[in-house]
């Protein structure tokens, strides 16, 4: 959004957020996602995958025939039941597991319940996270702070994924949403961005380990996001020129309302739709996985070596 009158509309809310407060409206692919098949059969676990990043991969998961579980925070369920619409929607069961990823036991019992309704487990997508920019200084972190990003960002992280290797087998693949900060970290999300850098080290080395059992490790570093982690967490006044210093000079938001944002934050939200079917709009899309080439690169030896992708500069994901 490089032009002024395509800014977005100062707003906020509190952690963790939802997606129907926000102006604009984030598009998942709902109208927009064309499946082939590629999943067919497969189960697939997200964590945060009641909006944002999460809701795009289970959208686009369920329109590639893959049954789909995603763990989510109970004051969420607004956004993983309407999540759980549109994957039902696409002929795909969704099983819903509220959990606080922040405690082990639930963690590690988000995996086994999905495995149990599921049936199986071949895929994790390890996106849930948390980030607190609403600070000015290294010195306004507190420990507080810190527990709930890395717990939430980093020992999830390994809770999820120690308990979903006791059910994956040749062919499966973990997925682990890095971020822009790995690379580009920006002073008020330090800790954030510390976890987002671990992740990376965190994929490179987990691919080698499991690669020779045929399960490939992969990792994605998004740029600015428009999710309700944005609002949830960023000060007011960076929300109206969020994600303005990337090179297109906007956040990924989609094309259809981006240039309505500021117009549409002073009209009325009388007309808005919960049904699903009738919210097409624009935001975070996840692109489809690819066969043979979506997971780890092969390395010297034949060790599955996963390597960090990113795509613009400053900003954060969800």
């Amino acid at each position: 959004m490089s032009d002024p009158d395509e800014q977005f509309a100062a707003q906020q809310q509190k952690p963790p957020g939802l997606t129907e407060p926000m102006e604009p409206t984030p598009d998942h692919g709902e109208s927009t996602y064309k499946g082939s098949g590629l999943l067919s059969g497969r189960k697939a676990l997200v964590t945060g995958g009641d909006s944002g990043i999460g809701r795009a991969v289970a959208i686009a998961f369920a329109r590639e025939e893959a049954d789909v579980a995603i763990v989510f925070l109970p004051e969420e369920k607004p956004d993983a039941d309407e999540t759980a619409q549109w994957v039902q929607r696409a002929g795909r069961r969704c099983v819903l597991v509220p959990a606080d990823l922040r405690n082990e036991d639930e963690a590690r019992g988000a995996v086994t319940q999905a495995v149990e309704e599921l049936g199986g487990l071949d895929i994790v997508v390890n996106n849930a996270g948390f980030q607190w920019a609403r600070r000015d200084s290294v010195a306004d972190i507190t420990t507080d702070d810190l527990d709930r990003t890395f717990k939430t960002n980093l020992y999830a992280l390994f809770w999820v994924t120690q308990t979903a290797l006791d059910h994956l087998g040749t062919g499966s693949s973990i997925i682990n949403v890095s971020s822009i900060q790995a690379y580009q970290p920006s002073e008020s999300l330090l800790d954030y961005a510390a976890t987002k850098a671990a992740i990376n080290n965190f994929t490179v080395n987990l691919a080698a380990e499991v690669g020779p059992r045929g399960i490939r490790v992969n990792a994605v570093a998004p740029g600015p996001i428009w999710t309700p982690l944005q609002p949830a967490t960023q000060p007011e006044e960076k929300i109206e020129t969020f994600g303005s210093d990337t090179p297109l000079g906007r956040a990924a938001i989609g094309v259809r309302r981006r240039r309505r944002c500021r117009r549409r934050s002073r009209g009325s939200r009388s007309g808005r739709s919960r049904d699903p079917e009738a919210r097409a709009g624009s935001g975070p899309r996840a692109r489809q996985p690819s066969r043979g080439t979506a997971g780890s690169r092969r390395g010297p030896g034949g060790r599955g070596r996963a390597s960090p992708r990113h795509a613009g500069p400053q900003g954060s994901e969800r």
